[in-house]
Formats: C-alpha cells, structure tokens, sequence
C-alpha cells in the first residue's frame, strides 16, 4: 500500500493534463494548416471564364458630352427614347484568373455563366492580343453597321467581295485562289455580296458561268462551275467559296462616326445600325421607348448569334428594357436563360429589327414574333 497516494494522484493528473493540453495545441495547429491549406486551394485559379452582366449603353446617347453616332453629309433628326446595346463583362480572360468561390458563383447565379477556359480563348493568348482582336472586331463591326445602315435608307453603299477561303472539293476550286476580288459574272457587274448572291441564283446549280476576277492587280476571267447550296443556305447556288465583304469608305456618301469607349467585339453591330437609322429618318423609332438588343450584322443587314445572351437579357432587362432584339439564331438560348416578364423579338435582319422597334414604339408588339424564355 502505498503512503502517499495522493501525491501519486496529482502526479497523475497534472500528467493527463499536460497531454491533453499537447494534443489540443497539435489539434489546433492541424486545423489552423488544414484551413490555410483550404483557403489557398480556393484562391487558387480555375481554368474557366465567368460571364456576367455588363454595361448598357444607349447608341442614341452621348458620351462625354459628345454624341455616340456623329453623322455628316446627310440631315439627322431628333430622337427619344433609348437603342440600347448590350454587353458582357468577362472575369478569368488573358491577363485575369476566376478562383473557385466565384467559379461556384458561376455555376449557380442564373444571371452568370461558367465556360470553359479553352471554348473563348486560344491557349497562350495575352490580355494585348485580345485586346486588339477585340478592337478589330468593334471596328469591322461598326463599317458593316454603316453600310447596312445606309443601304437600308436606300443610298448605294459600294463594297467589294474578296474570296477567302475555297472548299477543295467545289467544282470552282481548280480555277479559283483566295485573294481574288469578284468584280462580274456572265458579263455583268457584280455589286456586293447580295449582287453576286443574286446573279448567280438566277441560273442552275452546276452550270458554268464567266466569272471576272481581280487578281494580282489584273482582271481576269475563268469558266467557274456552280454547286447546290446547303439547304439551310438563303442562297440556291453557289461557288463553294468563303468570302469577305468590304466597305469602300472613301465612297459611302454620308460619313459615320461612332465612338465608343471601352467596348469590343462585334456583337454591338445590330444596335449600332439601328442608331443610326434612326437619326436619319423624321420620325423617331422607339416612341419613346427603351429598347435593347444584340447581335452582329454585315453589309447586307443580315444579323448574326452571339454569345452571352443570357447575361445581355438580364442587363436590359435590369436598365428598364421594354423589349429585346436577339439573332434568331440564339432562340433556344433565349428559352433556356432568359428572363421572365422580358419581350425577346427574334430578328434575322436589319429591316425586319427596324420593324420591330417601330412596333414597340407605337404599342404594337401583339403580332410581334417572340422567343419564349425560360425563366
């Protein structure tokens, strides 16, 4: 039996004590590592981009006490109401990164989406790259607005077809290079894309035709054979050739100048177009009404899909939009993402969109055609 059992038991405890006091210091420092470590893994980069809502800004407003669509050589009018274009604001682009709370935010906010790294950006590109890609685009973007614009109001807009691009399997490949300029077919003039559109619909598929070319600063002439096109094509014939469309500048008759800062790309084109319709005619589209839309548009008025819609439907919607112009071809996206509550006109040209904005603007918007949206 021992005679100092109580000193043992103190011994004892204090000795209990002192390991736990050690484990909950190592507990302490386990979990003090295990939140850094977690805080460090959320902070870091993600290989995705998050799309948001971004500015809205009104063609028919100004900018610096100056107005966005200056226009000379013609008469302007006055306007009301707003032609709102619509953008997107980018995170985790070149130059940016997204981590993983906002790469979660991404997947849950409706009003946001996650897009993988790789489908938006090349690997390698630089924040200066893009920049001017997107520089580019604005400006091309702004040329095809004018000419459509302009060729809407009926002034002649001269342009010239330059062939891009040739399918190696087209009838036409053998006696065709990309650089040559189409000036004429069977004899006659060619005028612009919907020109060359035109003339060679008049015939069938798989005929010849004499078609005059520019090429290497010479004119000359080759028997091209045509093709059946696609039949998602507005065309019947063609030559199996990708092409692009330039605008003469030094010969459209009335000069635009549209300034828009800190904007690139070319989905503002159907907007910019409309903009400038609009200060060129008496009576004012909107009546009065905010409208708000997107998409591309070339020379010819056509209007074109664009990303990010969801995001320019919550925009719009949000600066008090009364209806929304949008690319036919984004419909399904329309109904997938958009807003409840927001009119969404599906539109595939620059006339038709004219057309709907007058609607809006006189209260008219029954017999409009929609794109029903999801909610």
């Amino acid at each position: 039996m021992s005679e100092h059992p109580t000193p043992r038991g103190d011994r004892t405890a204090a000795g209990l004590g002192l390991r736990a006091r050690h484990r909950s210091r190592a507990a302490a420092v386990t979990g003090a590592l295990a939140l850094a470590t977690a805080g460090a893994a959320l902070a870091l980069p993600v290989p995705y981009v998050v799309e948001a809502p971004g500015p809205v800004v009104d063609t028919l407003g100004s900018q610096d006490g100056r107005e966005l669509i200056r226009v000379s050589g013609a008469r302007t009018y006055p306007t009301t109401g707003s032609l709102d274009l619509t953008t997107v604001s980018i995170s985790g682009g070149p130059g940016g990164s997204v981590d993983l709370p906002g790469l979660v935010l991404g997947w849950l906010l409706p009003s946001r989406t996650a897009i993988p790294y790789d489908l938006l950006f090349a690997p390698g590109a630089t924040a200066a790259e893009e920049e001017a890609r997107d520089t580019a685009d604005m400006t091309d973007s702004q040329d095809s607005a004018t000419a459509a614009a302009l060729t809407e109001l009926g002034y002649d807009v001269p342009t010239t077809v330059t062939i891009t691009a040739l399918d190696p399997q087209a009838p036409a490949a053998p006696v065709l290079r990309t650089g040559d300029v189409v000036l004429a077919l069977d004899g006659e003039d060619v005028e612009g894309l919907a020109g060359l559109r035109s003339a060679l619909d008049a015939g069938e598929a798989g005929r010849s035709v004499a078609l005059t070319v520019r090429r290497d600063g010479q004119d000359i002439t080759v028997d091209a054979v045509t093709q059946a096109a696609p039949a998602d094509s507005t065309s019947t014939v063609q030559l199996g050739v990708g092409v692009t469309v330039d605008v003469d500048r030094r010969a459209v008759p009335v000069k635009v100048d549209i300034a828009v800062d800190d904007i690139g790309g070319p989905s503002a084109g159907l907007m910019f177009a409309l903009g400038i319709v609009d200060r060129l005619t008496p009576e004012p589209m909107t009546g009065g009404e905010a409208v708000a839309g997107t998409g591309t548009i070339d020379v010819t008025g056509a209007v074109g899909p664009i990303g990010g819609i969801t995001e320019k439907m919550v925009a719009a919607q949000a600066a008090g939009a009364s209806a929304f112009l949008a690319p036919e071809g984004n419909c399904d996206e329309v109904l997938a993402g958009g807003p409840p509550g927001l009119l969404v006109v599906p539109v595939a040209d620059l006339a038709g969109a004219r057309s709907a904005v007058e609607a809006v603007g006189r209260g008219d918007t029954a017999a409009l055609a929609s794109c029903p949206t999801g909610g």
